[in-house]
């Protein structure tokens, strides 16, 4: 009896561990869902003007991913790549369950990059250069090159 409370209380402590040491790019994805949540009339003003497309195109994308954090993601990974979001969106959809790191590979984001360490710690930009809206990272979400230089490796 004693022994399954230890084992509970170490799952619940293993549990709160995993909570305060949340992954910087969900936290940021976490931010931008909430930006959209509670207005998304701005979010897709705030995407559009942010990544220079219309408000039409960030509805279409909107249209074809699962939350609003993946159309900001797809834009995002456009930006990096070099790629148009006629290309990033059939990537998103076919790797979708394979995580962010294999869109940007597929997209010719190279592991060693600054593009995809950005990426891996989310440290990208939503929002205005005032200090509005700004996420999580210390990043811009541009000016991060094309994703065609770095090394390698992870």
């Amino acid at each position: 009896m004693i022994r399954r409370a230890l084992v509970a209380l170490a799952v619940l402590s293993l549990g709160a561990l995993e909570a305060r040491a949340e992954d910087p790019a969900l936290a940021f994805m976490r931010h931008v869902d909430a930006q959209a949540k509670a207005d998304m009339a701005r979010f897709q003003a705030t995407v559009s003007t942010q990544f220079g497309v219309p408000e039409v195109q960030v509805q279409a994308v909107l249209g074809q991913v699962q939350r609003p954090a993946d159309a900001f993601m797809v834009f995002q990974l456009g930006q990096m790549s070099g790629q148009p979001v006629e290309r990033v969106v059939p990537v998103y959809q076919s790797h979708k369950s394979k995580g962010w790191g294999a869109l940007a590979k597929e997209l010719g984001i190279k592991p060693g990059s600054p593009e995809f360490h950005a990426l891996k710690r989310g440290d990208l930009h939503y929002g205005s250069e005032s200090g509005e809206d700004h996420g999580h990272g210390h990043g811009h979400g541009r000016g991060h090159g094309q994703g065609k230089g770095g090394a390698e490796d992870d």
